[in-house]
């Protein structure tokens, strides 16, 4: 099979700019209140207390909507899910700027995670059903680079927005600026997949879905590696300026390149990983390596990293979110694969639910150790060995990476492939 072969049509390349650009917003959204918080915290007198469960809210309704996002994915025309959802984190991001105290602005975030649940279950949907498994390394790491890049736009820019206009401004701005996505996307839109993968299908039961063993394999491998991601994200910035002494500037630095190093090797490992499945090798092999490669490195990179000089530790934190960025795009591709087109939408968002749970347990677990023991040392070990745990899930627990033949399949009837147009 040659590339030329694989090359993405015109269609398919505009549903991944779209579909790239929402993930991005999506991005900065959901980390546009850590950029403005010291701001808020003083214009809104909100406790540091009050301050952690605004953090904490939008993982909570974000994680616990991810089974009812997949089942609406599943059901309904996934262009209208996509599309709503989309509205409503906007609405919520808008409505932030307007709030008077804390409990419109928990209202606030608790809305921004309902609507952003809907994301990821579908963007499984749409690559399982618009780009086959030669194309899903490429697919999916456009997904992971425009998240790299929206943490980076928050990261770099986000801080000098709201210091320029001020944090209100910057949430009502955000809100109705990104709104002009739904333009392009209800004009170019897929619209309802196919009958033979809708209404004339019959799916899978949530039951056969959790009874396998390879989909507790991808819940506990995104939960794993997703740990390494969050206590990063949460903890990272506080290292880095009260135990390594680097200014806000710096940390802001690095954590900028750090999510450019993982949107950059997405993109070169999503299109890596398809050029070796055309040579021949098996999805197995590629997807499995990729993964393990890249949650070895991550690890072991944060796990050193509290132990190197203050010369070296940020080399290994933009080294870490470069192998990091690397196993992304496949952790999607295997998930997409084993539950093929009728069950990739509950199958992604129990996926999900899992993975972020992560996001209320590694800040919450890495503060106790902290005020126990007084420094990160332990936190950071901890956080190492979780990622290196991931990589047993992934490789070793999740099986074959081929379509799990559900007992709705009739026979041995090849999936449909609609194309897009």
């Amino acid at each position: 099979m040659t590339d030329s072969g694989n090359k993405l049509s015109s269609p398919q390349a505009r549903l991944l700019l779209l579909l790239g650009l929402s993930v991005l917003i999506n991005y900065v959204d959901r980390g546009n209140l850590s950029i403005a918080a010291p701001l808020v915290r003083g214009e809104l007198n909100i406790s540091t207390e009050h301050m952690g469960l605004l953090f904490s809210a939008f993982f909570a309704t974000y994680a616990f909507s991810q089974p009812l996002a997949g089942w609406l994915v599943d059901r309904l025309d996934v262009g209208w899910v996509l599309a709503g959802g989309f509205f409503l984190w906007s609405v919520a991001t808008a409505a932030t700027g307007l709030v008077s105290g804390f409990g419109m602005l928990l209202a606030a975030r608790l809305v921004l995670g309902v609507g952003e649940s809907v994301a990821y279950p579908s963007y499984s949907k749409l690559l399982q059903c618009y780009f086959p498994e030669a194309q899903k390394g490429r697919a999916n790491s456009v997904i992971a680079a425009g998240a790299g890049l929206g943490s980076a736009f928050g990261a770099f820019a986000g801080g000098i927005l709201v210091a320029s206009f001020g944090w209100r401004p910057f949430f009502v701005g955000m809100g109705a600026v990104t709104l002009l996505w739904l333009v392009p996307w209800m004009k170019w839109r897929p619209r309802a997949i196919s009958p033979a993968l809708t209404a004339k299908r019959p799916v899978p039961t949530l039951g056969e879905i959790l009874s396998q063993r390879s989909a507790w394999g991808t819940f506990l491998g995104l939960l794993c590696s997703n740990y390494v991601l969050y206590f990063l994200i949460t903890w990272l910035p506080s290292y880095l300026v009260n135990e390594r002494n680097f200014s806000l500037q710096k940390t802001g630095l690095i954590g900028g390149l750090a999510y450019l190093a993982m949107a950059s090797t997405a993109l070169v490992c999503g299109w890596a990983s398809d050029r070796w499945l055309a040579s021949g090798a098996t999805p197995s092999l590629v997807r499995k390596t990729v993964v393990g490669v890249g949650v070895i490195g991550s690890s072991l990179c944060v796990a050193a990293s509290v132990v190197a000089s203050p010369a070296w530790v940020a080399g290994a934190l933009i080294v870490g979110g470069a192998f990091y960025g690397a196993a992304s795009s496949s952790t999607w591709a295997i998930s997409q694969t084993l539950a093929g087109s009728a069950a990739v939408g509950r199958w992604i968002g129990f996926k999900n639910f899992f993975g972020n749970l992560a996001g209320m347990i590694a800040p919450a677990i890495t503060g106790i150790i902290v005020a126990r023991t007084g420094h990160y040392y332990w936190a950071f070990l901890l956080t190492g060995f979780i990622g290196l745990l991931a990589t047993f899930f992934w490789v070793f627990m999740v099986g074959p990476v081929r379509k799990v033949e559900w007992s709705t399949d009739s026979g041995s009837e090849l999936e449909p492939q609609p194309v897009l147009s």
